[in-house]
């Protein structure tokens, strides 16, 4: 079968890949030309690739058991196998910058038998008698049995196809800069990121390749106070206060090597395979970020299009119809990727509901980051909550202990914030430097 991919991001590659070594012939067309002679890439149209990353254990598993070579050109690029303290090597993931996957990962591929690389712009999807043919690229026509569509959360391509997305704006915005470390300086040995809520904006550190770090301040969107940690002033001046930032951005042991990045437009986003009528067009799937994003915050991305890519290779090996492996992908996705849009929703809905002081609704559903925070009350919750954080069970593994969390909040409690200034304080910090 012919095949092509339009993106070739971690995982539209994954998918090529995979199809590539079941025999198929593989095209992936992106309009980005690959890294520079001199290492350098800018990576065209990816907003998160200068933003922090943590690889799940569900990223390690599946190129480990799909496509074991490119786990060792990972490792060779500079990634580090870890794993979360205290936890078994089930849930080793992969320390990393989004940057240096990415050009490990374009690189292995371009080296691949019967995968071939095309750069241009997909101008539309070729639809014959009522099935997708091939794609348009630069006005010329690229036959294809089958196109999968996994040009990201902006997906415009074949927007005809299907049904309006459902989702929209997370409500929170991002600002991030890498630290590396000064000789003799060592890396937290966390084995994942540390994450802390504060009482109006979260902070996370990521401990990544070659002896560096992200640090990452989350505030909501509309909060115009926080933006200016977008300033490479304030951010240093803002992060040193924090203690769950200051560490590791004190200037006597990690020297900055980026500015400030922002991330904004950050979106929950769930979209299926079918039309508004539930058809399925033959030919054509959409895959990854172009089915389901979530707010970063929690690291799952990279895991849920990894999982995608392989259902979806499991299906085109099972049936030689492909409205019949779109129709089925479809299922599947709503059922198992459509929980973890779900989920992210309500964490996000009812945490910005939180920073501007509302108190939780305990008639409502209690959302998962509630749940798991009233583990330090209630110990027996951890028994859910510890498969559902590290993706080993989905949200639906919480519905068993919605009562336990509930009982706990009736009793008063609510999840601490973490130490440090709030969100008037920051904003404080803000104004005295612009003053």
């Amino acid at each position: 079968m012919r095949t092509v991919v339009v993106g070739s991001g971690p995982i539209g590659t994954f998918a090529g890949l995979m199809l590539a070594r079941r025999g198929h012939e593989v095209v992936l067309v992106d309009r980005d030309t690959g890294p520079a002679a001199d290492g350098t890439w800018r990576r065209r149209g990816v907003m998160q690739f200068e933003l922090p990353h943590f690889f799940r254990w569900i990223v390690r598993q599946a190129i480990c058991e799909e496509v074991p070579e490119l786990w060792s050109a990972l490792l060779l690029a500079g990634g580090l196998p870890a794993t979360p303290s205290g936890m078994p090597a089930q849930l080793t993931g992969l320390q990393c910058r989004r940057s240096t996957f990415e050009r490990a990962v374009w690189t292995f591929a371009t080296a691949e038998p019967r995968l071939r690389r095309v750069t241009g712009h997909v101008d539309d999807l070729v639809l014959r008698g009522g099935r997708v043919t091939g794609a348009a690229v630069d006005g010329a026509e690229v036959d294809a049995d089958l196109v999968i569509v996994a040009t990201g959360r902006a997906a415009k391509i074949g927007d005809a196809l299907r049904a309006a997305a459902e989702g929209g704006s997370c409500g929170f915005s991002y600002a991030a800069r890498q630290y590396r470390a000064l000789p003799g300086v060592a890396l937290p040995e966390w084995g994942m990121p540390s994450r802390a809520v504060h009482d109006g904006y979260e902070t996370i550190v990521f401990p990544q390749d070659a002896g560096t770090i992200t640090a990452l301040f989350v505030r909501p969107t509309d909060d115009p106070m926080l933006a200016g940690v977008r300033r490479n002033d304030v951010f240093q001046r803002v992060a040193a206060a924090i203690p769950n930032l200051a560490p590791w951005t004190d200037p006597e042991r990690f020297v900055p090597i980026s500015s400030v990045c922002s991330g904004s437009n950050l979106v929950n986003r769930y979209r299926g395979q079918r039309a508004a009528t539930g058809a399925v067009t033959p030919g054509v799937v959409f895959l990854g970020d172009a089915v389901c994003t979530t707010n970063p915050a929690a690291g799952r991305g990279v895991a849920l299009g990894m999982l995608q890519a392989r259902q979806l290779v499991r299906l085109i090996e099972q049936h030689r119809e492909l409205a019949q492996v779109a129709a089925e992908f479809d299922d599947w996705c709503r059922a198992e990727i459509r929980p973890w849009f779900d989920d992210h929703v309500h964490w996000d809905a009812t945490e910005l509901a939180r920073f501007r002081g509302e108190d939780l609704d305990l008639e409502d559903r209690i959302p998962s980051d509630v749940v798991c925070a009233c583990a330090q009350v209630d110990p027996s919750i951890m028994a859910a909550a510890g498969p559902f954080l590290g993706m080993l069970a989905g949200p639906r593994a919480l519905d068993q202990v919605q009562d336990k969390a509930r009982a706990v909040l009736l009793s008063g409690w609510r999840p601490p914030y973490a130490e440090g200034p709030g969100r008037n304080e920051v904003a404080a910090l803000e104004l005295a430097l612009a003053s």
